[in-house]
Parts: C-alpha cells; structure tokens; sequence
C-alpha cells in the first residue's frame, strides 16, 4: 500500500492518465472527487439527522467545515492496516473533526455512501458527454447544410452504386448521433441513487435508530434532496447493477456512431479514392520509415478507442447479472476501470471526431472523378424506367443494358474511357424509343439524388434545435 506515494513514468500510468480525455472529465472521475463526494453524503446524512434531532448542530458544522480537506495520503495510510478504502477515509475526515467526527456514517453503510456517490458521476458524465454531443451535432449540421447539394457517388457492398450528395452522406451520421442524444438523455433522466437503506436494502438499521418506518423515510428523503439525487425505490446492499449496463450502453452505442463515421472517413481518404481527408498538421509526422505518408490517425484512433467502449457493457451485464442475492463484491474492482474508462474514452472520441467535423478536407475534382467514372452506370437505372415509360418491355431493356455494362466496364479495367453512353445511344434497340441526346442526358448522373438535399437539410434543422440537458452537477 505504500507503493502508492510514488506515481511517475517510472510506474505504469494509464493511457486516460494523460494521453486521452478531457480534464474536466478526468476530474470527475479522480479519487479527490470521488471522496468529496463521499464526504458530501456523510454530511447531508449528518444534516439530515440534525434536523431530527439526532445530532447536534455543533457535530454538523464542524464537519462542514472539514468537508472538503481531502487527505488522500493520510487515508491510504489509514488502508494499509484496515484494508478498507471507504472506512480509511471515513477515519480521516473523523481526525479532522474531533466534535463531529464521532457520529459521522451513524446508521449507514458504505454502499449506500458509495453507490450514491456513483450515481452522482454517472449523472454528471452523461451531462460532459452530452454537452460535447451537442457540440458535434450543431459543427455536423454545418457541414451538411454546406454539402448538400454536392453530388458524389455512393457505395453499396464497397461497390459504386448509385449518386447520392456529401450532405446526404453527412446527414446518416447525423441521424445516428441524434438518436444516441435521446438514448443518453433518456437514460440520463433515469439515474437513482441507491438512497439510505442499509446493509441489505431493508432500512433496518435507520428505523432502528429513529423509531419509526416512517422516520426512516423521512430521513432518505431529506439526504436525497440535500444531494438533488432521486432514489431507487429498492434496492439491496448496492442500487441495480443495470444501472451501470444501461449507461455503458448507451455510450457505446454512441462509440459505435462515431466508430461508423470514422471508418469511412478512412475508406473515403484512401488514395484510390481521395474524397475525403482528415486535417493534417504542417509539421505532422505520418510515418517514422515513409516521409509521404499522410495517415488518417484521428481516424484511426476513434475507431481503436471506440471498439474498447464497445467490449464493455458486456462486463456490466456480468456485474448486473452475478450480483447474487443481496450483493457479491465481485463487481467491485471492474467498476473501478470500466465506468471511469467507457466515459473518458467516448470524451475522447467525441472530441476528436468534433475536429475531424469541423476541419474535414473534401477534394471536390476526386468526388466528381469517381462521380463521372461510375455515375453513368448508376444513371443506367433511369434511362431503364424511361425506356418502360415510353413503351419499352422491361426485361428486354434490362438484359440490353446489362450487357453494354459488361462490356463497358472490361474497357475501363484495360484503362479505356467509359464507352457506355455512347453504346447505349447507338443502341437500335434503345433509340427505337428514345433519341440518342435523351439517352446520354439522362445517363448524367451528376443530378441524379432524388430528395436527398431536402432531406439532408431536415436533419441539420433538427440536429441545430437540439438543447444541451442543463447540468445539475456534482
């Protein structure tokens, strides 16, 4: 125990420590806050008993003035021989208060000031992430509104397909992250503290000490709006555990948005293609062996931080379902990791992926070079509903495009030009029912989109209401 005097870069310091995350989300989850907010239970629990004549205002307001005189050092100190975390600090916040401290923690357990704590940080990480949210939607929805009109070629099973706009594209991610707004606002709205309710949930060792069921009540309620906290209406020693998977969840599915969007930023930027590219510093590095490397490592590093966030709910589930009975501490050490890592790694993903938005290179000459290599195909599909249109057999149609387009795309695999409008408006089959010029304007493909600006620009509109959830803080 004493090892932990000394962290440095002679030890091993996580990635969350320093390299990834944003200080006001590394401070919520810091072991100095954490004990604050341990120390605020204990005193509005002391307030609260005050208030019903259990202790005396003396008691109280000498813990208040102590409250926040938070000495880590001491309390590991105290650890090393007791072997408890929460007792240690609750022995050193009782040094610290020699009228109060004998009545701190009076009838409680430490779940109920450790899972009140908790939920407490998870409410405000929901708040940090969804403030950023907000951020990356309002810069996404610039950008959309600023593309959407921009034909380009879309893919389906990494295949030209057909034309849609870079607005429209934008706009999926777009409707993706506002979907994961709602599920973290929902759940954010959703999260209780286990309130005051002892060793198994029951309340005994409260109505014991005040008299009364309804003393005891009366008692969690006043500490619970001392913390502006909503309570569990059961609970045993810990509040439900899928509690915990229903906010990893939600930031994962979150991660998985951003994961989507950064995955094909990294398909669009390489170099076959070329639309699309990450900012890239003057004096950036991409590679140590190959000077003209230009690596999408944003990119990349949203992809990597978000497939982590993905593989953690899975451990909440464990936690949720093995909480045996009325509680095993075998969820203990794993929350201490994977609720403090899931927010600071998803802080850290929104970031970057808000710079990738903001700053995000489009080369419009490669977008409408991949457009006019394969639009014409794509536009193919109109030229076969006009050719029905004005009479033509649909079968037949079909089978007489789809053997120019054989043809047409062997030429361009030798390095030929795309011959098929010109195939086609030679065609007798085809001008039969259409004249050579209709036939190449509608194989343009450049205008081919449908709604899809309109469209696009709905999203933005609804994305640019959105408000941030007001924090209530910690």
């Amino acid at each position: 125990m004493s090892e932990r005097r000394s962290f440095g870069h002679q030890t091993y310091l996580s990635p969350f420590t320093w390299r990834y995350a944003s200080h006001a989300m590394r401070e919520l989850w810091s072991e100095s806050h954490k004990r604050r907010l341990w120390r605020r239970f204990w005193l509005a629990l002391a307030e609260a008993q005050r208030d019903l004549g259990l202790v005396t205002a003396e008691q109280v307001a000498d813990l208040h003035a102590h409250v926040d005189e938070i000495d880590i050092q001491r309390a590991h100190q105290i650890e090393a021989e007791i072997r408890h975390d929460l007792m240690a600090e609750l022995r050193t916040f009782a040094e610290q208060c020699s009228v109060g401290g004998p009545i701190l923690h009076l009838g409680a357990t430490s779940m109920d000031v450790e899972d009140n704590a908790d939920a407490l940080r998870l409410r405000a990480g929901l708040d940090l992430v969804l403030a950023k949210l907000v951020i990356l939607l309002r810069d996404l929805a610039g950008q959309i509104c600023r593309w959407a009109e921009t034909p380009a070629m879309a893919f389906t099973h990494l295949q030209p397909a057909e034309p849609t706009t870079i607005g429209y594209r934008l706009a999926q991610y777009g409707q993706d992250l506002l979907i994961d707004y709602e599920e973290l606002r929902s759940v954010r709205g959703k999260i209780r503290g286990k309130g005051l309710k002892g060793a198994v949930g029951t309340s005994a060792s409260f109505v014991q000490l005040l008299g009364s069921k309804a003393a005891a009540r009366d008692l969690e309620t006043r500490v619970m709006a001392a913390l502006a906290l909503p309570a569990f209406p059961v609970a045993t020693q810990t509040y439900p555990r899928k509690q915990d998977w229903l906010v990893l969840n939600g930031l994962a599915g979150l991660a998985g948005s951003l994961y989507k969007f950064a995955f094909d930023l990294r398909l669009l930027q390489s170099p076959p293609l070329g639309e699309w590219a990450e900012p890239f510093g003057e004096r950036q590095v991409g590679s140590s062996a190959m000077p003209f490397k230009r690596n999408p490592i944003n990119a990349e590093n949203i992809n990597s931080l978000a497939r982590y966030v993905a593989a953690l709910p899975h451990v909440a589930w464990e936690n949720a379902a093995h909480s045996l009975l009325e509680r095993t501490l075998d969820d203990s050490a794993n929350r201490r990791l994977i609720l403090p890592q899931a927010f600071l790694a998803v802080d850290e993903t929104l970031s970057r992926a808000t710079r990738l938005i903001r700053d995000l290179e489009i080369d419009e000459e490669a977008v409408a070079h991949t457009l006019d290599a394969y639009g014409t195909f794509a536009a193919s599909e109109r030229l076969l509903m006009e050719l029905v249109k004005a009479g033509a057999d649909r079968q037949a149609m079909h089978e007489v495009i789809r053997s120019h387009s054989t043809t047409a795309w062997a030429a361009m695999a030798a390095g030929q030009p795309n011959p098929l409008p010109e195939q086609l408006s030679a065609d007798p089959y085809v001008t039969a029912f259409l004249r050579p010029e209709r036939i190449r304007s509608l194989l343009q493909a450049a205008d081919y989109v449908g709604d899809a600006p309109e469209r696009a620009r709905q999203i933005a509109e609804h994305m640019n209401s959105i408000q941030p959830v007001p924090a209530k803080g910690v």
